[in-house]
């Protein structure tokens, strides 16, 4: 009598993958991220590869798109990118037709990338640093949304995910553009949202609050202290002793805050910002 070799629960070997594929919540999606070289963009490209999607990287700098793009492929995942400035239109438009020619579509859009600028009072910022914060983030946000919008609709499918931040919804100083800009990506997402709810497509955002472990959030961490004439570790005390947790949220913990509003878990969900911050704002 032959011997069969079975897996757990009795399956044969051969049926595992295909359970497997079906456990993961982003299987045969494309993922367009952006900001994914570092920080909360890469822990997102990594965990929606993880989860089966196909992700198209996309950050100024090249050379950690290709280390990010790198460690998604020699993990089993399906990973491409392209350097791009997103501010310039154009280059929007390549982002968008490279991960097309390379994945055939685009599923779900995550607009991530970010600058938060001068850490400077209104009176002293500069219009030019100004235009380029809400380029960075709103503008971009647009210019990406508008672009795979029709196809989205078309197919009756697709999620978009703002990430916005606390600063839109909580007063800090010295960081205008930014929270102008973060609060401009909460209302696109409103109006995505419902233009967009019966044609099959979901928008969202969240609203991350310090990530410490981030470049940018290191950087600002700094610049605050020194202003404020206290040691970096004191700074950052004092700004995590107002959270609920007093803790510092972590670029997976929003990786899995994205995955949840981008996969089938959040059907019912579109137009809603979703804070992740420790607790801190309330609405």
């Amino acid at each position: 009598m032959a011997h069969l070799d079975f897996g757990p629960a009795g399956l044969p070997p051969s049926a595992l993958p295909s359970i497997l594929d079906s456990l993961m919540e982003l299987q045969d999606r494309v993922a367009l991220i952006t900001g994914s070289g570092r920080g909360i963009g890469r822990a997102i490209a990594q965990l929606f590869a993880k989860e089966g999607a196909a992700v198209f990287l996309t950050a100024r700098t090249e050379k950690e798109l290709s280390a990010a793009a790198g460690e998604i492929s020699s993990g089993g995942g399906r990973a491409a990118y392209a350097a791009a400035d997103l501010t310039m239109e154009a280059e929007c438009a390549h982002v968008v037709a490279t991960c097309r020619e390379k994945f055939g579509k685009v599923d779900i859009l995550v607009n991530n990338a970010g600058h938060y600028g001068p850490v400077v009072p209104v009176e002293d910022y500069p219009l030019a640093e100004f235009d380029k914060v809400i380029a960075i983030h709103l503008r971009a946000a647009f210019l990406l949304s508008k672009l795979v919008l029709p196809e989205m609709y078309a197919k009756k499918s697709g999620v978009i995910l703002n990430i916005s931040s606390l600063s839109a919804k909580t007063a800090y100083a010295w960081g205008s553009a930014y929270a102008a800009a973060k609060a401009g990506m909460l209302g696109l997402t409103r109006v995505m949202a419902a233009e967009g709810a019966r044609q099959g497509v979901r928008v969202n955002a969240i609203c991350p609050g310090p990530v410490t472990e981030t470049q940018m959030s290191k950087e600002l961490g700094a610049v605050l202290a020194k202003r404020m004439g206290v040691s970096a570790e004191e700074q950052l005390a004092g700004f995590l002793n107002g959270l609920l947790q007093g803790r510092a949220q972590t670029a997976d913990e929003i990786a899995r805050a994205a995955l949840f509003l981008c996969s089938e878990q959040s059907s019912a969900m579109t137009g809603q910002s979703i804070n992740v911050d420790g607790g801190v704002a309330f609405y």
